[in-house]
């Protein structure tokens, strides 16, 4: 009834054009369905969604409504919002820079002074400009590595962090105290806001900030080729300038550079997938290079390939290449003196426990946090604001996001290709391929790994299915897997870690989110995703020697489904 009533609210609105009303009246049952039966919501990274007419869309109308919430959280928040500002970035996406004008255009209606780029800018770059103008706020207009019908919107606090619950609590109920996203209004202020063209004095202050988080600046690179594809996104411009001041030998792939919001110079702009990688490999093939780096559509994230000890063209999980990086940074800050004493290393529950290993063998405490780099970056406000507690020395998610450096509060794209790259030219100059390296990597610490495996379930029925799944595994969570007996079970969203003969208290927020653990050291961890209509099955397994492929994860997976009849 709703769903049907949202349409036809739409249908006859006055405020709708003739164009989109024909679009509404051309959609099938099924596409109302997905269009219309809830708002588009704030999920772990911000609220995204299918561009298109309807209230579960990304269009002018929900956009809208979402500025003037955070317009009113951000003056109800801060007496010198005004006076401060917001700084507003965006990537290569249909409508991101018709957003972006947009949200300028509702805070600058509200008095509030906005801050844009004359194009698009990458978002830890849109993180440091937060910071390095002292803004209250920040909006990233990106659906990171969604296909291209994605759009997507993200919130930053005065700290150039993405909004944690505690802070997006207070923004989601005025959003929700306001009008339907067709008739909302707002009391304009009376002295408009000025909007601020911004020169190029951040791009140039945040890519030095990137170079000056090399440890080995004069290793040889003279017979050192990476090839560098931005996904057609917003991380083009600086990585180039980083590399070529770093003195990198560069070959970007040129069918991939442009801001396409059609992507049509590669089948996928995820890392995650591996279509995203047939271009930079067809590249390094006809130049013989020895690294491939790639960025997300909003430089990110960052995908990584190389030329291994037989010569073939392979790839890493994000898992592996943030255990590579971590090892070889705390490895060469222990080396110069520069690791200290009292340092932390973040990562989420879903990462590989390989991580922690590594954290412990060079005397870095590890702190895990929910899925969300906000939890990173609001933890390293918190420790910077107490003046006191254990230094960052590295943070990263399995999505293949770190960070390096904390100038930026999320995941940095461009610090890790800079990094990534120095990290694969030394071990080359030793003689050692990745390949290599991720061996020797697995024999000090064990031979980990770790697949992410996920399931879509799209519209209102497959809302339901996904709450009727979770709600299965939380009352009654697997006795075995694959014939392996469940010795524990992590439930978020009870706030509880369950044994056979006792119940603790988790320390941590709670989350619809489940982990198993398997008698023989394995994992799985089951989260509906916070940016797509997916259930995301996280495998962890340890093994006795190296995996020749991926059966045992995905025997684990397939009984899973099974069980679940999925």
């Amino acid at each position: 009834m709703r769903i049907l009533k949202n349409y036809e609210r739409w249908l006859s609105s006055s405020k709708i054009d003739e164009q989109t009303r024909n679009q509404l009246k051309n959609m099938s049952k099924k596409e109302i369905d997905d269009a219309f039966f809830k708002d588009v919501e704030f999920g772990t990274a911000g609220m995204r969604g299918v561009l298109g007419p309807g209230t579960n869309r990304m269009n002018n109308f929900t956009v809208k409504k979402a500025t003037v919430g955070f317009g009113l959280y951000l003056l109800e928040l801060f007496p010198n919002a005004k006076k401060d500002g917001v700084v507003i970035s965006h990537d290569n996406r249909h409508m991101s820079r018709e957003f972006t004008l947009l949200s300028a255009d509702v805070l600058n209606d509200l008095g509030i002074k906005t801050y844009i780029f004359d194009s698009l800018r990458p978002t830890p770059e849109l993180s440091f400009a937060v910071r390095y103008l002292k803004a209250v706020g920040g909006i990233m207009i990106t659906a990171s590595h969604n296909p291209k019908q994605y759009n997507g919107y993200k919130v930053y606090d005065e700290t150039g962090c993405q909004l944690v619950p505690s802070k997006i609590k207070r923004l989601l109920e005025i959003i929700a105290s306001l009008p339907n996203e067709l008739d909302v209004t707002y009391e304009k202020a009376p002295v408009k806001g000025k909007n601020i063209l911004l020169d190029h004095r951040v791009d140039d202050e945040y890519v030095r900030l990137v170079g000056e988080i090399a440890i080995n600046r004069d290793l040889d690179k003279s017979n050192f080729k990476i090839v560098f594809t931005p996904n057609h996104g917003a991380s083009y411009v600086n990585s180039m300038r980083i590399f070529k001041e770093a003195g990198y030998i560069v070959h970007p792939v040129l069918s991939q550079i442009d801001p396409d919001p059609e992507f049509s110079g590669t089948l996928s702009p995820n890392p995650e997938d591996p279509r995203s990688f047939i271009e930079p490999i067809k590249l390094a093939k006809e130049i013989d290079a020895d690294l491939i780096v790639m960025t997300d559509p909003d430089g990110d994230r960052v995908g990584l390939g190389y030329k291994s000890s037989v010569g073939e063209y392979e790839t890493l999980t994000g898992d592996q290449s943030a255990a590579l990086l971590m090892d070889y940074l705390f490895s060469q800050r222990k080396e110069k003196g520069l690791l200290s004493k009292n340092g932390v290393m973040y990562n989420t529950i879903v990462t590989s426990s390989i991580g922690e290993k590594i954290a412990t063998h060079y005397g870095v405490k590890t702190e895990q946090f929910l899925t969300g780099f906000k939890y990173i970056g609001n933890r390293i406000d918190y420790y910077e604001k107490r003046g006191h507690g254990p230094k960052f020395e590295f943070g990263y998610e399995e999505s293949y996001g770190c960070l390096i450096a904390p100038f930026a509060r999320d995941k940095d794209g461009c610090q890790a290709i800079l990094m990534y790259s120095e990290m694969a030219l030394y071990y080359l100059l030793k003689g050692i391929h990745l390949d290599e390296a991720w061996d020797n990597l697995s024999e000090r610490f064990g031979h980990y790994q770790d697949i992410c495996y996920s399931l879509a379930f799209y519209g209102s029925e497959g809302q339901a299915k996904m709450n009727n799944l979770m709600n299965t595994l939380h009352t009654n969570p697997f006795i075995t897997i694959n014939n392996l007996p469940v010795v524990a079970v992590d439930d978020y969203l009870k706030g509880l870690h369950l044994t056979k003969d006792k119940k603790e208290p988790l320390n941590i927020e709670k989350a619809d989110v489940i982990k198993l653990f398997l008698s023989d050291g394995s994992t799985v961890t089951v989260r509906p995703s916070g940016t797509e209509p997916k259930i995301k099955f996280y495998v962890g397994v340890v093994l006795k020697s190296k995996p020749k492929d991926n059966s045992y994860p995905e025997l684990l997976y397939n009984s899973i489904k099974q069980t679940l009849n999925l």
